[in-house]
């Protein structure tokens, strides 16, 4: 399937912003839950819409090699802080009782 140059100057901007703009915050994310933190409302939504920029950019990825190695680090990174703020959460909850 081809992909016209619109489609791939949209993802070019998003790894691009990615980088710049989105790593930092992620690893900041990942920082709050390695320390056992809880993630924020702000953070979640932050997530949610890494999630749906990877679902949208995945079938782009698939015919880009060279960005394939990024895009699985990142959905790596991303599964990371789900289940460390899973556990912190369980953890939160199991306080409580």
């Amino acid at each position: 399937m081809e992909h016209t140059e619109k489609e791939l100057g949209i993802t070019i901007a998003i790894f691009e912003r990615f980088e710049t703009q989105t790593l930092p915050d992620l690893l900041w994310i990942k920082g709050k839950v390695d320390k056992g933190e809880l993630l924020s409302d702000g953070d979640m939504e932050f997530l949610e819409q890494i999630s749906q920029n990877a679902t949208d950019v995945k079938p782009l990825v698939d015919n880009q090699p060279s960005w394939q190695l990024l895009y699985a680090q990142v959905v790596n990174l991303y599964e990371e802080i789900i289940a460390k703020a899973l556990e912190n959460q369980q953890a939160a909850d199991s306080a409580k009782e």
